[in-house]
């Protein structure tokens, strides 16, 4: 039962979560996953990541650049837009007015 809850869990903050650790700055999906670690989610399936990156790319809050690596393949990097950051103090205030 606590599975089923920690999906919905995840998929209803997942986003609001990378907006927020994005606000810190370009990071690649392997970095995300990992500050999403660290926040509590544990580990978060590439299958559940990269489409919601994809979404908020689509919907304008994220920008990709692709950075060569000397260890390996190019590494999309992942950003804040300016309307990412009004997005994500948007989602803040409602969570904030949610949480009280």
């Amino acid at each position: 039962m606590f599975d089923g809850f920690r999906q919905q869990w995840i998929h209803g903050f997942l986003d609001l979560c990378l907006l927020g650790i994005l606000a810190r700055g370009r990071e690649y999906g392997r970095g995300l996953a990992a500050g999403l670690a660290e926040a509590g989610f544990g580990e978060i399936p590439g299958g559940t990541l990269y489409p919601a990156l994809l979404r908020l790319e689509k919907q304008g809050f994220v920008q990709v650049s692709r950075v060569p690596s000397t260890l390996g393949p190019v590494r999309k990097y992942y950003e804040l837009t300016d309307a990412g950051h009004t997005e994500l103090a948007s989602r803040r205030a409602e969570w904030r007015a949610f949480s009280t």
